[in-house]
């Protein structure tokens, strides 16, 4: 059986995706990848934290993006 590396509970980090065993959240791997932040700099940051985690947070939000709900973007007014 596979490890379950995302998991999400009320009770940790007021249900927030985290990686397994920790409390750190899908959305905190991908603020500090979105702001420019490497893998390696992440998991130095982290020592908790494995690469094959943050690739699964990666591929949580993946497929969570995949699901039939529009996320309307507001367009930027001149």
């Amino acid at each position: 059986m596979e490890k379950q590396l995302i998991v999400s509970n009320p009770n940790v980090m007021m249900g927030k995706p985290v990686i397994a065993g920790t409390r750190i959240t899908v959305e905190l791997i991908l603020e500090k990848l979105a702001a420019g932040e490497t893998v390696e700099q992440i998991l130095d940051a982290h020592p908790r934290l494995t690469r094959e985690a943050v690739l699964a947070a990666i591929a949580f939000a993946r497929e969570a993006l995949r699901a039939d709900v529009v996320y309307p973007i507001a367009e930027a007014v001149p």
